[in-house]
């Protein structure tokens, strides 16, 4: 089966846009801050403050430095201690909100501060009819829905291309939302769900022919066929006698 063969493919690709991630619980950031004095700006990065000063003390998210960054888990509530700073709450923020944010607050110590955030635990789990299943970790934070089959091998033969489940988690209604995805139309890049989210599930559903040979195959619904035959059975002939 060919993929987005509905519609004009090139037209509905040049609408397609990308907004960023959203930053989530147990998101794991590499945050650097960088300046034009080198000696200012080391109380901001982890890898020259470990030794005297611990910035995940009751400030809501732990921390750790790294030979290229300072690594920072965003809480339960939605906070990353930061040095100095302190208490900074990021949950819901794009990379690039939370980079303005922390460059107003460091203005008041630094003159241009610049500050680089990666996203280090980009993580979609892609399920039913591919190849790969499981969970999927990549090193690029911009991955998209036929990016994401890529990783788990492509769907198998025995896919519904036209029903693939989008399982995403809204921070705002605190509760799982199910969005039903058609990889036959063209129009699927401009979905505001072409482009994946940290945690995202993909379930690819089996198309009927699958579903028909699990059913005839399974155990259980073949006892129960049986049973049935028999009850009817039963009750044909004892309506039979009391004739």
């Amino acid at each position: 089966m060919v993929y987005m063969s509905n519609h004009n493919f090139e037209q509905e690709t040049s609408q397609a846009r990308y907004s960023g991630l959203k930053i989530k619980e147990g998101d794991v950031l590499e945050i650097t801050v960088s300046a034009f004095d080198e000696i200012a700006v080391k109380p901001f990065n982890l890898t020259t403050m470990t030794s005297t000063n611990d910035p995940s003390d009751a400030a809501g998210g732990t921390a750790a430095s790294t030979s290229t960054g300072s690594r920072y888990t965003v809480s339960t509530e939605g906070y990353i201690a930061f040095p100095v700073l302190g208490k900074i709450y990021c949950q819901g923020m794009t990379k690039q909100q939370l980079r303005e944010d922390l460059e107003q607050r460091l203005k008041q110590y630094l003159t241009d501060p610049m500050v680089d955030i990666r996203l280090t635990n980009l993580n979609i789990s892609v399920l039913g009819e591919v190849k790969i299943p499981g969970t999927k970790t990549t090193n690029t934070e911009r991955i998209n829905l036929f990016q994401a089959l890529a990783l788990a091998g492509d769907m198998t033969d025995y896919a519904d291309r036209t029903k693939v489940k989008l399982l995403r988690y809204s921070e705002e209604t605190k509760r799982d939302s199910v969005i039903q995805l058609d990889f036959s139309e063209a129009g699927i890049v401009n979905s505001p769900y072409y482009y994946l989210q940290q945690n995202d599930i993909l379930y690819v559903e089996p198309d009927k022919n699958k579903q028909i040979a699990a059913n005839s195959t399974n155990p259980n619904r073949a006892l129960l066929f049986q049973s049935i035959g028999i009850l009817v059975a039963v009750t044909t002939l004892i309506i039979t006698l009391s004739k």
